[in-house]
């Protein structure tokens, strides 16, 4: 038998709202590979994000999101972790100081999401 592995993964999160939420990945290098709008909404249900090799998906909450029970941490790789600090802090959002704990000791940061989903952004 020839057994099966998972080729992918990718995260689809529940948001309070999809437009704030692909500002904020947008800001990480995501954009919108595809997206569904339902008849009559003003904006997406549903959306797909990519950067490089990173997916994530978004849908639109049916219920309150509360940013203390989102107990998920999304690490984004990138080349170079003090530009994508700057970068962020430039762009308006709040990100923690740069720290190299020793599982990531070229540096890792923290940005939180509109939802309230910590976005830990480390080295390649």
């Amino acid at each position: 038998m020839n057994r099966q592995r998972a080729a992918s993964l990718v995260p689809m999160a529940h948001v309070a709202g999809i437009a704030a939420s692909i500002a904020f990945y947008e800001q990480l290098g995501f954009a919108i590979e595809a997206n569904f709008t339902p008849p009559g909404a003003a904006e997406p249900a549903w959306v797909s994000l990519r950067s490089g090799g990173a997916g994530l998906m978004l849908a639109q909450a049916s219920e309150p999101i509360v940013a203390g029970q989102q107990a998920v941490l999304f690490y984004v790789y990138c080349e170079d972790v003090a530009a994508m600090h700057a970068q962020l802090a430039a762009a308006g959002i709040a990100v923690s100081p740069i720290a190299a704990p020793f599982y990531n000791p070229r540096g890792e940061f923290r940005a939180v999401d509109p939802d309230g989903y910590v976005v830990m952004v480390a080295h390649l």
